[in-house]
């Protein structure tokens, strides 16, 4: 393992440049790529503090870990996961599609795990500043700190934390939902 991630190729950046920018097959650069089905579906689940539920599997199963085929749910149904029937990778969908794209936008299982997840209502009754808080959550879903000029973009958006909390606190949680829905947290890069 550690030969691996120490290899020259798989540290490649996915960033281009012209002398690899048409170059496709020889692991010139990594190539970007939507996270599968189960992982993304865990990931969500994790940086929100949430747990899921499934068919025969108890409360905090994660889905990576579904081992039936026919045990699904529509957030992975619409995201591609394998049918399982066969031990062909070939079977799981990674096109990205419209219906994917509107329940992340519109759907239910990321604006609920925001919401019931609670992780910035918690922040919040931890007496963190707003700054603090966008911060916490760049390092949850990016593993990363924000640049200075996110910062002041986000800022922007939340007002003062004293005048009112409520809405300071519906404010980050767009945020949050925003960052999951980012091209940074959707695709390996």
């Amino acid at each position: 393992m550690r030969d691996i991630c120490n290899s020259r190729v798989y540290q490649q950046s996915s960033r281009t440049n012209p002398s690899n920018a048409l170059d496709r097959g020889n692991f010139s650069h990594a190539m970007v790529r939507r996270i599968r089905a189960e992982v993304l579906l865990d990931c969500i689940g994790q940086v929100t503090q949430t747990q899921e539920k499934f068919k025969s599997l108890p409360r905090g199963s994660r889905a990576v870990e579904i081992a039936d085929g026919a045990t699904t749910n529509f957030f992975l149904t619409i995201f591609g996961r394998a049918s399982r029937e066969t031990v062909c990778s070939c079977e799981v969908r990674m096109e990205p599609n419209l219906s994917q794209a509107l329940h992340l936008l519109n759907g239910d299982t990321v604006h609920q795990k925001v919401e019931h997840g609670e992780a910035v209502k918690q922040m919040l009754e931890k007496g963190m500043s707003p700054q603090a808080i966008i911060g916490e959550l760049y390092l949850r879903c990016y593993s990363r700190a924000p640049t200075p000029q996110e910062m002041r973009r986000i800022q922007s958006i939340v007002g003062d934390s004293e005048k009112d909390p409520k809405q300071n606190r519906l404010a980050l949680e767009d945020i949050f939902w925003a960052m999951l829905n980012s091209q940074e947290f959707l695709f390996n890069h």
